[in-house]
């Protein structure tokens, strides 16, 4: 498997391209490309993988995504029936268009922002996601114009968390990525078995000690940090559709129930049953 840098053809000169409800739920398909990514998603509960973030949303999900940020993509996995809108931006918008102008200024700083990438929740979130489901029925000056609302709203909105803590800077050829694509899809494959350093490091024709220096600076994270964090998230799913904790930490490839709710209350702040609890008051 390859990261795929995405080549988006412009099939106009617009500066925007909709893909309406695109069905990748079977792929694993991580990639980055230049443009700008808004995608909103719902009826399905799934892994969020942007840069270096991973996290589960629930049911529904929005988050803009800056130029050349990889990206798992967000239906990846999910079973139930859902919908998807994905909103791709050129850079030239922002530069040539948002940029110069003081009366945008807040559209400027939203695309600044999505260098961290941004998740919006609340209402913001299900206002936007109804706008963007009617967006591929708009003739095209009411799609330019619709777009500019949709960011104007955002801009303005307070609803959002940001999933870095600095803006991710995607320095990595895409050969180098690729070999990042092997290592995720090596663990998404085998989470819930042992994985030892070693396994993964025979996987990129390196020792352990080269792997574990090359991990660490191309992701920022010990490669153990990484697995316990994709473990996590999808303990997360299994607490909502369900499990429980014991049934969760074994499906997950945690070894000890101990070391399991440790490191869940670590990544995610509270304890395995105190998250089920409030999620299901949430429902």
């Amino acid at each position: 498997m390859k990261v795929q840098l995405e080549t988006i053809k412009p099939e106009s000169d617009s500066p925007f391209r909709l893909l309406h409800d695109p069905k990748l739920n079977h792929l694993f398909y991580w990639h980055f490309h230049p443009e700008y990514e808004l995608v909103y998603i719902e009826g399905a509960t799934a892994t969020r993988h942007v840069g270096n973030h991973i996290s589960t949303y629930t049911e529904s999900d929005l988050v803009l995504i800056g130029s050349g940020i990889p990206h798992l993509n967000f239906d990846y996995g999910v079973k139930t029936e859902y919908r998807k809108e994905v909103l791709h931006i050129k850079p030239s918008f922002k530069d040539s268009f948002i940029a110069p102008l003081p009366e945008l200024k807040n559209l400027n700083r939203l695309m600044d922002l999505a260098k961290y990438g941004i998740a919006f929740h609340g209402k913001t979130k299900t206002e936007i996601g109804a706008l963007m489901r009617q967006l591929y029925q708009l003739h095209p000056y009411d799609f330019f114009m619709q777009v500019l609302n949709i960011l104007k709203q955002l801009s303005g909105s307070n609803e959002f968390e940001v999933l870095h803590k600095k803006p991710y800077i995607n320095t990595y050829s895409s050969k180098e990525q690729s070999r990042i694509r092997e290592i995720y899809a090596f663990v998404d494959k085998h989470y819930q078995d042992h994985i030892s350093i070693g396994e993964v490091a025979d996987i990129c024709n390196l020792s352990k000690p080269a792997f574990c220096r090359y991990f660490k600076k191309a992701t920022n994270s010990t490669f153990i940090n990484f697995l316990n964090q994709y473990r996590i998230s999808q303990a997360k799913r299994l607490l909502l559709i369900g499990k429980n904790v014991s049934e969760t930490c074994f499906e997950c490839g945690f070894e000890s129930l101990s070391y399991f709710n440790r490191t869940f209350k670590k990544i995610t702040g509270e304890n395995p049953s105190d998250f089920k609890k409030r999620m299901k008051m949430r429902l």
